[in-house]
């Protein structure tokens, strides 16, 4: 191997935004502020997500953001700042990256994830 997932999580955290979770819950509901969760569709099942968030797997996420592509989500169009989370704030500060290669200039990721944006007092909603 060239490069670690852990190296891979490093370089991406040093070119995207990454939001405390005590000023992320303090924009959730902003009609600006689109929050994405992007764990997996147990991990969402199981614990809810943010109160307003859109659910996109990780592995779909490059997809949905594209209005090019056929599973475009409206929800993901341009204009929106895109605050994205996880688990634990590793997949999501890879997706910010990969979105940012992709152009996408107002997107952010929440370090913690999940766990830390619930302890810092967001409301949690089912799915």
């Amino acid at each position: 191997m060239k490069r670690t997932s852990k190296q891979l999580v490093s370089e991406a955290n040093a070119v995207v935004k990454s939001l405390p979770p005590e000023d992320a819950v303090k924009i959730v509901g902003n009609p600006d502020v689109q929050f994405v969760d992007i764990r997996e569709p147990a991990e969402v099942a199981k614990s809810g997500l943010v109160a307003g968030a859109v659910h996109v797997p990780r592995g779909l996420l490059e997809f949905q953001v594209d209005p090019e592509s056929p599973t475009h989500n409206t929800k993901l169009a341009a204009g929106s700042r895109l605050v994205l989370y996880c688990g634990s704030g590793a997949r999501s500060a890879l997706a910010a990256k990969s979105l940012k290669d992709m152009g996408v200039e107002n997107v952010a990721h929440v370090p913690g994830g999940f766990s830390a944006l619930k302890d810092a007092g967001a409301v949690i909603a089912p799915e």
